[in-house]
């Protein structure tokens, strides 16, 4: 590992914007650029009654032409989920008749808003983009280069926040814009319920069987409407990629063990995320009645707990998890509180991936984390003159009696690394990547590729690190707009582009090779092949795997 904070870049929209300048439309009609080197002065964004209309099975929507592609943002997959529809699969949206403007984001899913932006230091390095909140919110976003018959690959970006927080264009990084015109695919982005609206279980309450998991039903509904309207948009129903970060990891993890989801998704790609399994149903189905006793109803006026108000309900639900803490840990619950539940109907009540014959096991997967999701010392540069025997202390709220023997087991593997490095790392460890890896690999069918993001950023003085979230704008050709991730420049945009293309590689054929970066190999747990993503990228064999040893 390397000891200097050197790897981190990204770039302004400018630079985005010079990728594929458009030349001069006429009034209705757009015509891409003739030219090589077009203009930068000519005209770049269109929007008129007849430019971007596009055909769906509810009706015809109209979006804008952004720099070549073609951008629809907020059209329904889905209806209001709210009175009736709250806790309930989701209901196909009511069709319209005149075009519908789909040129601004539909609403994000109900979530706690207050203090949102509290913390300055994380405002500024995300700059979150929110706008209203309602449970009106089952919308998906479209960037495509053409609306013809080319069948292009179609990407599905599934965004981060724990299934509690997050939208599909929470960061500028999300935009599918560049990774679009790059690879010639179309590109999504979606909404869907979250939090206790999206996965409050409240079967045994007398709610609907589906209410644990109607956050990922979203999921498959808006797979859905890609399986029946992507075409519209010049992208291939047969051709699809899941892709999630974080939460959206997890929700891609989830999906792919979910009976609803299969055949509708071909390849996937799970960022710093991930799962093995549902939530407790016992733990889920208590919980569900706790809100019920909270509410202060019976077992069965589930249609008075749809009329509260969402944001009233959210507390509910909150002080019932709160309620329920012993009985989680009786339970081995590790997180209590709202994502999808193992109920065995709707979401696998086995471990994940451990069936040879499942439909998942046809799914070639990438599974990327980040040297540094947790850095420390981001915003509190004392803690860089930590030393080791501080970095064990630091670490017993965690680890308890093992934390001497963990910090020495990285300290060993990684002997360059300061100690501050160190408590980054052990943190950050990457255990959860290969479990996934080793149970998705068990299936034997289909190839797993494994990746380690290492790349820093120059930023806070070199102590962010390669963190959390930073490797998104890579993967999608967007480190020309996510500047407080990167710092701008061509480093990062070099990285970006070999990451890309290995990326888009996949999506097209299943096989990340012939990107830019070294020759990939699919993972196995002997050798657990890991490709380091940096300035100079490498494959090694299970860089860390003494050090995660002792974290057993």
């Amino acid at each position: 590992m390397k000891s200097s904070r050197r790897n981190f870049i990204q770039s302004l929209g400018v630079g985005a914007a010079s990728l594929g300048v458009a030349h001069q439309s006429t009034a209705h009609t757009y015509e891409p650029p003739k030219s090589s080197k077009p203009n930068a002065d000519d005209q770049v964004l269109f929007v008129g009654d007849n430019i971007a209309v596009a055909n769906t099975e509810y009706g015809k929507v109209r979006g804008f032409i952004l720099r070549g592609i073609h951008t629809f943002l907020g059209v329904p997959y889905g209806a209001d989920t709210s009175g009736k529809n709250r806790f309930m699969p989701p209901q196909k949206p009511a069709p319209w008749t005149e075009i519908r403007p789909a040129i601004w984001w539909g609403n994000s899913a109900p979530q706690i808003m207050e203090k949102r932006y509290a913390n300055t230091y994380a405002s500024f390095v995300d700059h979150w983009n929110y706008d209203d909140v309602s449970e009106d919110c089952l919308k998906i976003n479209v960037w495509t280069p053409a609306l013809d018959a080319q069948k292009r690959p179609v990407v599905v970006w599934l965004h981060g926040g724990g299934f509690v927080n997050g939208n599909g264009i929470e960061q500028d990084g999300y935009h599918g814009e560049n990774i679009s015109r790059l690879g010639n695919i179309v590109f999504c982005s979606l909404n869907h319920r979250l939090g206790s609206l999206g996965y409050s279980y409240l079967k045994a309450a007398g709610g609907h069987p589906a209410s644990g998991n109607v956050g990922n039903l979203d999921m498959v509904a808006a797979l859905e409407w890609v399986k029946n309207n992507i075409a519209n948009f010049g992208g291939d129903a047969s051709n699809v990629t899941i892709i999630g970060q974080s939460g959206g990891g997890s929700k891609v993890t989830t999906l792919m063990n979910m009976p609803a989801a299969k055949g509708l998704f071909h390849k996937a790609v799970v960022l710093s995320g991930g799962s093995l399994a549902g939530v407790n149903k016992e733990y889920a189905e208590k919980l569900g009645l706790k809100i019920m006793e909270e509410a202060g109803l019976k077992a069965g006026e589930i249609e008075k707990l749809q009329q509260i108000p969402w944001r009233e309900y959210i507390d509910i639900a909150d002080r019932a998890v709160v309620k329920m803490a012993d009985e989680a840990k009786r339970l081995n619950v590790q997180r209590g509180g709202y994502s999808p539940v193992a109920d065995g109907e709707y979401l696998n009540d086995s471990p994940f991936f451990s069936d040879a014959t499942h439909f998942s096991s046809d799914i070639p997967l990438i599974i990327c984390s980040t040297f540094n999701e947790q850095s420390p010392s981001r915003t509190d540069a004392t803690l860089e003159k930590l030393t080791l025997a501080d970095v064990k202390e630091r670490i017993k709220p965690r680890f308890g009696e093992k934390s001497g023997e963990i910090a020495d087991a990285y300290a060993r593997s990684f002997p360059k690394a300061r100690p501050i490095e160190i408590w980054s790392l052990i943190l950050s460890n990457r255990k959860n990547a290969v479990a996934i890896a080793d149970a998705k690999t068990s299936q034997r069918k289909a190839p797993v590729y494994l990746a380690w993001f290492g790349w820093q950023p120059p930023l806070f003085d070199g102590r962010m690190r390669a963190f959390h979230c930073d490797d998104i704008c890579f993967w999608f050709y967007n480190t020309d707009l996510m500047l407080t991730h990167t710092g701008g420049g061509k480093r990062p945009r070099a990285l970006s582009e070999k990451m890309a293309k290995s990326f888009l590689n996949f999506v097209k054929t299943g096989n990340p090779n012939g990107g830019g970066l070294p020759p990939w190999k699919s993972y196995t747990t002997q050798n657990g092949e890991t490709m380091i993503l940096d300035d100079t990228s490498a494959l090694v064999n299970d860089p860390d795997r003494d050090a995660r040893k002792s974290l057993a």
